[in-house]
C-alpha cells in the first residue's frame, strides 16, 4: 500500500512523515523547505505475526508495509508552477490514497501561509490544486484522444468520457464523486490516475490538550469531520509534535508515554486503521518455521488471487488452499492439533479469504 501525504507548508506535514517513518524528512518553521519527495517504508502493526512467528519458532518474521510518499507543501497557484510546483504533484499519482494534513491548532510561532487558521479554507486549497493539475493531464488525454478518433471511431467513447470528467472538475467537483455507467468507463476513468479520484484520509493536526478528547471541542476538527462524511472520507486526529515524541519511544517506553496522555493507540494505529478501512483491505498470514508474514488484499479476494500475491505461479497452478483462523491455531498448538479438531478447512478456487486466515496453498506449475 502507498499513501501520499499533502497539505499546505507549516501544517505538520513532515513533522508527521518524519515521526510516521523515522526517514528524518527535514522539517522547518517555513514554507517548501520539503524539496524532494520524501519516501518512508513503515511496517504494519499486527501482534497475531509474534504469536505465530513463536509458536511456529520462525527464523524470519516479516509484517505487511505501507509506503509513505511525503511531498513540499503546496500553495494557491501550485499546479500553475507557484512555490514548488506541479512537479510534486506528480510523484503521489500512483498512490493508493492520499493523507491530507489539515492544521487544526493555533500557534503564534508557527505561521500559516494564510494568516489564519481555516481548516475547510485549506483543504479547499488543496483541492483546487488537485483539480488543476488533473485538468492539465486531461487536457492533452484530449487532445491526443481527439486526433486518433478522426481515424478510429472505437474511441468515441472514451472521449465522450474524457470529456465529461473535465466538465466536473471544472466545475470545482473532485473526479472521485464521478458516477461511472460500465466496466467501460470504469477501465477508462482508471487509467487516467487523476488525483481527485483517490480515496482521501484527513488527518486532524490539533493541540497537546486536545489530543486525549480526540478533538472533539475543537472546531476545525468539527468541520473537517462533517466535510469527511460528505465526501466519503476517513478522519483521524493526531498531533504531529506528540507523534515526533513517540517515535523516539521503544515500544515499552512507548506504550507508558500513550497512557499517560490517556491514548488508546498511536497516530500511526490510528492512520492504518483508517487507510485499511478507506481502501478495503485485510491481511491474511502465512506461518512456517522459514517464515511468519502478512500478506495485504483486498476484502472479497479469492484464494487464487490471494495466492498470486505471494507469487504468480502459486495462482496459476493454484489447486487447494489450507486454511484456519489465526486464533484456533494458537489456541491448538501446530496446524496438525488444529486438523485433527476439524478446524482446518480445505479450500477452492471460490473461498473468500478472511482477515486472520493463516494460509497454506497447494499449486502444480
Amino acid at each position: 500500500m502507498k499513501l501520499g501525504i499533502v497539505g499546505l507548508p507549516n501544517v505538520g506535514k513532515s513533522t508527521l512523515f518524519n515521526s510516521l517513518t523515522k526517514a528524518g524528512a527535514e522539517s522547518a518553521n517555513y514554507p517548501f523547505c520539503t524539496i524532494d519527495p520524501n519516501v518512508g517504508i513503515v511496517t504494519v502493526p499486527d501482534f497475531r505475526l509474534k504469536l505465530l512467528g513463536d509458536m511456529y519458532q520462525s527464523k524470519k518474521v516479516t509484517p505487511a508495509v505501507i509506503e509513505f510518499v511525503d511531498i513540499a507543501g503546496l500553495v494557491k497557484g501550485a499546479s500553475k508552477g507557484e512555490g514548488l510546483g506541479n512537479q510534486f504533484l506528480s510523484n503521489i499519482r500512483e498512490v493508493d490514497a492520499i493523507v491530507h494534513v489539515v492544521r487544526c491548532f493555533e500557534d503564534s510561532n508557527i505561521i500559516h501561509v494564510d494568516g489564519s487558521i481555516n481548516p475547510l479554507r485549506d483543504i479547499e486549497t488543496i483541492n483546487l490544486e488537485l483539480i488543476f493539475s488533473d485538468l492539465e493531464i486531461l487536457e492533452r488525454r484530449i487532445s491526443k484522444v481527439e486526433k486518433a478518433a478522426r481515424m478510429d471511431k472505437s474511441l468515441g467513447k472514451e472521449l465522450e468520457l474524457l470529456k465529461k470528467v473535465k466538465a466536473i472538475l471544472e466545475d470545482g467537483k473532485l473526479a472521485k464523486n464521478m458516477e461511472l455507467e460500465d466496466e467501460d468507463e470504469k477501465e477508462i476513468f482508471g487509467s487516467l490516475n487523476l488525483l481527485t479520484s483517490k480515496p482521501v484520509i484527513f488527518a486532524a493536526n490539533v493541540a497537546e490538550d486536545e489530543l486525549a478528547e480526540d478533538g472533539d471541542n475543537n472546531e476545525g476538527v468539527k468541520a473537517v469531520r462533517e466535510f469527511a462524511a460528505e465526501t466519503g472520507s476517513e478522519v483521524f486526529v493526531i498531533c504531529a509534535q506528540i507523534e515526533q515524541e513517540i517515535s523516539e519511544l521503544d515500544e515499552e517506553e512507548k506504550a507508558m508515554f500513550l497512557e499517560d496522555l490517556g491514548l488508546k493507540e498511536s497516530g500511526l494505529d490510528k492512520l492504518i486503521k483508517a487507510s485499511y478501512s478507506l481502501l478495503g483491505l485485510i491481511s491474511y498470514l502465512t506461518a512456517g518455521e522459514d517464515e511468519t508474514r502478512a500478506w495485504t488484499i483486498k476484502k472479497g479476494t479469492k484464494a487464487p488471487q490471494a495466492a498470486g500475491k505471494i507469487h504468480s505461479d502459486f495462482e496459476r497452478g493454484f489447486i487447494k488452499a489450507e486454511v484456519v483462523n489465526y486464533q484456533d491455531l494458537l489456541d491448538h498448538g501446530s496446524l496438525s492439533a488444529a486438523r485433527e479438531k476439524g478446524l482446518v478447512g480445505m479450500e477452492g478456487k471460490e473461498y473468500v479469504v478472511k482477515d486472520g486466515d493463516v494460509i497454506l496453498f497447494r499449486f502444480n506449475v
